[in-house]
């Protein structure tokens, strides 16, 4: 019988990647989502070649102290928690301190961060999970992170992932929902140096409707809002002019956090049954709180 082996740090978050960073997207999802818990006004997205060559997410958040750029890079190191209590009352989009840590370790990435009080910016690079450097730099206020070459050192993952042109509109479409679910933030997203949107971050969800999903649809959507006891309601939902053969129009948010509840999609697909085709689903922007 083989004997048990302990595996090593780098073994080991190599592993824990394929839980955390299953695509592009998924890194995507990680970076921006941790901007938005920095309490940015202001974040740019920018891919190269469906993500796979190239991830750049910069934002004007408080950024990292310079003495926990290293800890940020380590496994289940958080920000967002300190103790099992917390999970009961936690408002942060993510918070098991893991996605740093598995992206490092497949990809080759650059941070450079600074925090407010502090006069000079850090950078660190880090290329399959090992340190490369930790340098004093020039840098504004909040975090960039450029991550490149993903899975370059595990080639197995690499050649399972999509098109490029399938791995985009995967990342599309989670920016799309990121933006109109935080309509206070500034969003800009660059596919391959062409800028495809940007919103106005001015808090109006209508505005950032507008921007990504267009006029046709805007014009044709009913304010809505409710309050109970329990939850409030608030967003926009679609006329019998505007409907679509597939759920990507259906949008629904819990405290900012885009969810998918086949419970409340049914309750509301029934809803629209009397007033659209037959095979047609509706089209709704809709935050729980």
């Amino acid at each position: 019988m083989s004997r048990i082996n302990i595996l090593d740090d780098s073994t080991i978050n190599k592993i824990a990647a394929g839980e955390v960073i299953e695509k592009p997207a998924s890194i995507v999802k990680e970076l921006v989502e941790n901007s938005i818990d920095a309490s940015s006004s202001y974040i740019t997205i920018e891919i190269e070649n469906g993500g796979k060559d190239l991830i750049k997410i910069v934002d004007n958040g408080r950024g990292i102290p310079h003495d926990d750029v290293n800890k940020a890079f380590m496994r289940h190191a958080t920000s967002k928690i300190e103790r099992v209590e917390d999970l009961n009352t936690l408002n942060s989009l993510g918070f098991r301190g893991e996605a740093l840590a598995s992206i490092a370790a497949v990809s080759k990435v650059k941070m450079i961060t600074k925090t407010a009080d502090e006069l000079t910016a850090t950078e660190m690079i880090i290329n399959g999970g090992n340190i490369v450097s930790k340098n004093p730099t020039s840098g504004n206020t909040g975090t960039q992170l450029i991550v490149s070459s993903l899975f370059y050192n595990t080639p197995a993952r690499r050649k399972f992932l999509k098109s490029n042109q399938a791995e985009t509109m995967a990342i599309t479409d989670l920016i799309n929902k990121l933006a109109i679910g935080n309509p206070s933030i500034r969003f800009k997203y660059i596919n391959n140096k062409k800028t495809i949107f940007e919103t106005t971050g001015d808090g109006s969800a209508i505005n950032a409707i507008s921007v990504i999903q267009g006029r046709d649809i805007v014009d044709n959507l009913i304010e809505i809002s409710y309050k109970s006891p329990f939850f409030s309601v608030s967003g926009y939902i679609a006329n019998n002019n505007v409907y679509r053969s597939n759920r990507n129009f259906e949008y629904i948010y819990i405290n900012g956090r885009y969810i998918k509840s086949s419970n409340l999609m049914n309750i509301i697909n029934e809803s629209y049954k009397a007033i659209i085709p037959i095979n047609k689903y509706p089209v709704y922007f809709l935050n729980f709180e």
